[in-house]
């Protein structure tokens, strides 16, 4: 009887943690979203995704719903940081503690980034790097554990990893190429604000929504596959 109950104490734990995931996600695109429609660049353009960034969508004075979108990364973000951490307790393997505690730090340097916006230019910088670098090294862990057998998420989720891991890599180290897609060939995160004339594709920007998407679609996977796990069992 003791085990019953401390079986069914621990499932509602784990669907809880589960359950600040998805509002954390759901906060976050629901910031974006309003951000979007909210946005007032230079010249009054709307906003583009293929040359504008997140960074400009929580400027101070390019868009009057800047704070919501602001507070939407952050509180989102701290959502799914709480998810990732009551998670630790009901991993199905300890090799899962580094994955969930990354992505944790990922989501942390997110929500750094709506507590900095880019109008205090060197702490959101800092935030956006680490966020890439996180990002980067949480799909690479989840990659490791689902090659060792040591991932209680099915192989499929290693394809989003995947893309996740291509996408910020390649924001993080395309500039060192030379290619000439930056002034100076300057790194992606400190080219977040770019006055105008711009290119029509405008590869920093391009390259953060790439990765900041795949990121969140990715995370959304993992919370429903968790939760289709959790109501089976």
């Amino acid at each position: 009887m003791i085990d019953k109950v401390e079986q069914m104490t621990t499932k509602g734990a784990s669907t809880l943690a589960i359950k600040f995931g998805f509002m954390g996600i759901y906060g976050l695109l629901v910031g974006i979203i309003v951000g979007v429609l909210g946005f007032a660049g230079l010249e009054s353009q709307g906003f583009n995704f293929l040359n504008h960034t997140l960074s400009e969508l929580g400027t101070y004075g390019h868009s009057s719903l800047a704070v919501i979108l602001n507070g939407g990364l952050f509180f989102g973000s701290l959502s799914v940081v709480l998810y990732c951490l009551s998670s630790l307790p009901h991993l199905s393997s300890p090799w899962e503690s580094p994955f969930f505690i990354c992505l944790a730090l990922t989501f942390l340097a997110l929500a750094c980034m709506g507590l900095f916006p880019v109008n205090v230019y060197h702490l959101h910088v800092l935030g956006l790097k680490w966020f890439f670098y996180l990002g980067s090294l949480s799909a690479f862990l989840h990659l490791s554990l689902i090659c060792f057998g040591q991932s209680q998420f099915s192989r499929w989720t290693g394809l989003l990893a995947l893309i996740v891991l291509c996408s910020m890599m390649t924001f993080l180290y395309a500039p060192q190429l030379q290619l000439g897609l930056t002034e100076g060939d300057r790194p992606f995160y400190q080219e977040m604000v770019m006055q105008l004339p711009r290119p029509r594709l405008w590869w920093p920007a391009l390259l953060e929504w790439i990765g900041l998407g795949s990121l969140l679609t990715w995370t959304s996977v993992l919370l429903f596959s968790q939760l289709r796990t959790k109501l089976r069992s």
